[in-house]
């Protein structure tokens, strides 16, 4: 393949006027969801979603990937300023960043974690573009008992990577496979677990699960949580780093950007834990290690490069392979199969343009990321001033019209709300909802690939062990779940997704 007319299609697609729109709504939009905290991109793109089903595919997903990685941007400004994170992965950036700005360097600390960003966003979007077709090309010899291998190892990952207990992500996962199977039986057409609702017959909707769950689950919880941090600071100063800073910041951003961009195509949120990783390896290289935590600008740098870079790589796996990574992942998959595309190795010979527009589109995105983030800072700070009760009718409201948009079925709507008791419920028991929608998108893809390979085998179970390559990954995923579960391993790995 030729990298170079690749990229000239990508371009081409991504430079037109209707796409640099929709990039440019997407990245806004992820910004300010960033920033205001409470949303987060995954309960973002699930309530727009419904928006998306009449635009092209390659301007769905242009937009939908720029909320997704805007959002990686726009959360370290209230990380920085309140302390606050605005979304997941910028946790660890509070802990430096906000020490930064109660000592006056709010503007550099700002300025570093969006040319952080920026610089490790470039990076892994090249490194998107190079590794990719590879791997499709790859995944285009895969038979039914190596996919299915791989989705049960997706799933292990997912299990593995997420914050909490082991036990209760197993759980979530096992929930979202059971949900994926409402509806009628892949090869038999035979009605399971309908109850008699033939609203049921074509399975739960996702967008009506994501948004009950990420959207309505979040506004519930938000409600819980009355009163608004006051804000120290009321002017931005020092928005240019000084040569100092630069040099205390170019090791950090290069080691976080290939940090991140290596953990995020790993399932199971990535971005979050090369946040997290990022910032243990600054902190254990570092000469002075007791600096971290009062104002440490190493602390800034390595984290934001590191989620950014693994925002970008997690769509490496979603479009060659069409296995998501995280929960956003998921919901894209579900939408370009709306739209009717299938994420898979396929998609880079079927949809080059919409292949390589989007690849294109992040570059563009990136900078206009930096021009919207530096000079509309005030703009940011004046947002987080406004009161959550004014937001939250606005969400439901759109979560409902969204919801009923489906199919024109009030049935869709108290479904969503449904899910929304349920999301509020595994907040309150700490189970992350994530693995749930990770099980309900891939539980289609196990059970057909599943049945499919024990069809070719005539019912022999050890056909995915004497395939090298599926044998492989089932013992990979084996052992990943057996560590995980080891006590020592296990006591790390909360202390790993503990805030400091």
């Amino acid at each position: 393949m030729d990298i170079f007319s690749n990229l000239a299609l990508g371009f081409g697609t991504a430079l037109s006027f209707q796409n640099l729109l929709y990039c440019f709504v997407g990245v806004a939009i992820g910004t300010f969801i960033g920033v205001l905290p409470g949303l987060g991109p995954t309960a973002t793109v699930a309530i727009l979603l419904p928006l998306t089903f009449g635009l092209e595919p390659v301007s769905a997903l242009i937009m939908l990937s720029g909320i997704y990685y805007g959002a990686q941007y726009g959360g370290s400004t209230t990380a920085i300023l309140i302390n606050l994170p605005g979304e997941a992965s910028s946790v660890v950036t509070a802990i430096d960043g906000y020490q930064l700005a109660r000592q006056g360097r709010a503007g550099a600390a700002l300025a570093t974690a969006a040319l952080g960003s920026f610089f490790a966003g470039c990076v892994a979007t090249l490194l998107l573009a190079l590794f990719s077709p590879p791997l499709a090309a790859v995944a285009l010899k895969f038979g039914s008992p190596e996919y299915f291998a791989l989705v049960v190892l997706g799933l292990v990952a997912s299990v593995a990577l997420a914050s909490g207990s082991v036990m209760k992500a197993l759980a979530m996962v096992v929930l979202g496979l059971l949900l994926g199977l409402v509806g009628q039986d892949l090869y038999t057409g035979t009605m399971r677990y309908t109850y008699g609702q033939s609203q049921l017959i074509e399975g739960l909707d996702f967008v009506a699960i994501a948004m009950g769950v990420f959207g309505l689950g979040e506004v519930i919880r938000n409600l819980e949580q009355p009163g608004q941090r006051s804000i120290i600071v009321n002017k931005i100063e020092g928005l240019m780093l000084t040569l100092r800073d630069l040099k205390q910041i170019a090791k950090p951003v290069l080691r976080g950007t290939m940090l991140g961009s290596a953990l995020g195509v790993l399932p199971g949120g990535g971005a979050m834990l090369a946040s997290f990783a990022s910032y243990m390896l600054e902190k254990r290289i570092a000469r002075n290690p007791e600096r971290f935590g009062k104002g440490a600008i190493e602390g800034v740098a390595g984290p934001e490069s590191a989620n950014n870079a693994g925002a970008q790589t997690s769509f490496v796996p979603m479009l060659t392979l069409g296995i998501p990574t995280n929960a956003v992942m998921a919901l894209m998959v579900g939408a370009l199969i709306v739209v009717g595309v299938t994420p898979g190795p396929n998609i880079i010979k079927a949809q080059p343009a919409l292949f390589w527009g989007v690849i294109a589109s992040m570059w563009i995105g990136n900078l206009m990321l930096v021009i919207l983030n530096l000079p509309l800072i005030g703009l940011w700070v004046r947002l987080l001033r406004v009161p959550y009760h004014l937001l939250y009718p606005a969400i439901v409201t759109f979560c409902c019209i969204g919801a009923y948009s489906l199919a024109n079925h009030v049935f869709d709507v108290f479904v969503m709300a449904g899910f929304g008791l349920v999301g509020y419920v595994l907040v309150k028991l700490d189970c992350e909802p994530a693995p749930l929608l990770l099980g309900f998108i891939l539980g289609p893809m196990l059970e057909e690939h599943l049945r499919r390979a024990m069809l070719m085998a005539r019912g022999d179970w050890t056909v995915f062990f004497t395939n090298p390559i599926s044998g492989a990954l089932l013992c990979v995923a084996f052992v990943a779940l057996v560590l995980v579960l080891l006590p020592s391993i296990s006591s790390a790995r909360q202390e790993a997704f503990v805030e400091e």
